[in-house]
């Protein structure tokens, strides 16, 4: 991302809201409304699955709001720590009361990120703490370097994004190939990640009772990178030999 990242404070003395897609920022203004989508005011890409409207940002009786206009399309919603997070379904819409809130969603092929920062947010943010090796969130519920891996494999196209758009997520067997793992022992291990994030409720892992939803990839590309469990930072995991589990 080029340029400073705003952090509340920097956003000027009026109460409105700035908003970053790989390294191009917008402001909006008390009074606006700011559509994001393939034909908006963020025209984002030029892709027949994506909506010509997608999202809305407006304020209401001093909160600023986040509205899912589309039809089809949900939308991944959490602050900037990672703690929270919302599934925003088509016409719901909810309030952004962190100092930052990253919205992500899927179109075809592609995931997209967009990040909006509040100049007034109603509440502060905290960031979780890092275990070398391992992470933990929720109640408990620990990543082991291997489930990690995993995770940076199928999300690397976009954690290394150079602002020109995100990339494809990889299929098992090349995810599994960079990582220099058996496709078995990688689908055992993505039968493992998305156990555990059902067990933790994160929807769209599954797809009935017993069995995986066909878009699962997908859908856990967008919660780890959403919910910060995997970072630019954790690419380096990429070229590390975990132990067989």
């Amino acid at each position: 991302m080029t340029g400073p990242v705003p952090v509340v404070g920097d956003l000027g003395t009026e109460a409105g809201v700035h908003v970053e897609y790989c390294g191009e920022w917008f402001v909006v203004h008390p009074g606006e409304t700011f559509t994001v989508g393939r034909d908006a005011d963020l025209a984002i890409d030029d892709n027949p699955f994506l909506h010509r409207r997608l999202l809305e940002i407006s304020s209401f009786e001093g909160l600023w709001l986040l509205a899912n206009v589309g039809s089809r399309l949900s939308v991944t919603v959490t602050d900037g720590a990672g703690r929270l997070q919302s599934w925003l379904a088509p016409g719901a819409r909810l309030p952004l009361v962190f100092g930052r809130t990253t919205a992500v969603f899927t179109a075809g092929p592609t995931t997209y990120e967009i990040s909006v920062y509040v100049a007034e947010p109603v509440f502060s943010e905290t960031h979780p703490a890092s275990i070398e090796g391992t992470t933990t969130i929720g109640d408990d519920v620990t990543f082991t370097l291997s489930q990690r891996q995993l995770m940076v494999a199928l999300a690397e196209p976009l954690l290394k994004r150079d602002g020109t758009g995100l990339g494809e997520i990889p299929t098992s067997v090349k995810a599994a190939a960079r990582l220099g793992w058996t496709t078995t022992r990688f689908n055992r291990k993505l039968d493992n990640v998305c156990d555990k994030l059902d067990r933790l409720g994160v929807q769209g892992l599954r797809g009935g009772l017993r069995s995986y939803a066909t878009n699962r990839r997908i859908r856990l590309v967008e919660y780890a990178i959403s919910a910060r469990l995997v970072s630019r930072a954790d690419l380096s995991l990429l070229d590390l030999r975990a132990p067989e589990e």
